[in-house]
């Protein structure tokens, strides 16, 4: 995971804390105070971050500073907006975690405390979650009389079904992170305080993989499960033909018949 020498100084933002670790970067949302919630001077230091990340990135750790990852909208900061503007602000929420979840390189998040509101919105764009005990899930827009408007509607359900996220609106059921890693909030969950340190060892993993194979799993893999099989099909052929072509693919199985690399066994 790197070490003094290979680690880039924290540069800490009014909203965000970066640092390049090897060819990790880390972005960490900085507003411990508040829980790290989410008003529109963070949302657009996120958006500026992952539009801009550093040459030689291959994946990113996006994380909370202090106890929480994020309890979501900043409510102190909402304001009356007609029609139009809550449609453009709304929009702007989805901007903003598009660019994340079409990064060009796996975001892997760790979570930690209040997942919630926006902040789960946030999560469920990232490639990989990463939990520790201390992280809870809850939509509570129903209870205060909004909806979602950050893309949760169509990311959520995909990972945890539609009847399981009206639940959780009409209710305010609040998932704890060990219902979680089983429901599909999370794909993995640590001991207290290796949230962190474990997307960081996932992220230095799938740094090292072929670019063109990552490019491939974040961007075609959604597509495909998407489409009708027919369609789906012929994406993952096409895909595969692409990638099998690519030099750096070419090298790796070459590795891998010179007995090079290691075989794939249980952990």
């Amino acid at each position: 995971m790197g070490n003094a020498a290979s680690a880039a100084t924290t540069q800490p933002s009014a909203s965000l804390a970066t640092e390049q670790v090897g060819a990790v970067f880390t972005i960490g949302l900085n507003r411990p105070a508040k829980r790290n919630a989410l008003n529109d001077g963070l949302m657009e230091e996120i958006q500026h971050c992952f539009s801009h990340l550093p040459e030689g990135t291959g994946a990113v750790v996006l994380h909370g500073l202090g106890d929480h990852f994020s309890a979501g909208l900043d409510l102190s900061e909402l304001r009356e907006r007609d029609a139009t503007a809550g449609l453009q602000h709304s929009q702007m929420w989805h901007r903003v975690f598009d660019k994340i979840q079409y990064c060009r390189v796996p975001v892997i998040a760790a979570l930690k405390g209040a997942v919630i509101g926006g902040g789960l919105e946030m999560a469920c764009a990232a490639h990989i979650r990463v939990a520790e005990p201390s992280a809870y899930y809850a939509l509570p827009e129903g209870t205060r009389g909004i909806f979602v408007g950050g893309g949760g509607s169509v990311r959520l359900p995909r990972l945890i079904g539609v009847a399981r996220m009206a639940d959780m609106m009409l209710t305010g059921r609040v998932y704890s992170a060990s219902e979680g890693v089983v429901h599909g909030f999370s794909q993995y969950l640590t001991e207290e305080g290796g949230a962190f340190a474990k997307a960081m060892e996932l992220a230095v993993r799938v740094a090292a993989n072929a670019p063109l194979t990552n490019f491939a799993v974040l961007q075609a893999l959604p597509l495909i499960a998407e489409a009708n099989p027919q369609t789906g099909l012929l994406m993952e052929s096409l895909m595969a033909t692409v990638a099998q072509s690519d030099n750096e693919a070419k090298l790796r199985i070459r590795s891998f018949l010179e007995h090079k690399t290691a075989k794939v066994r249980p952990v």
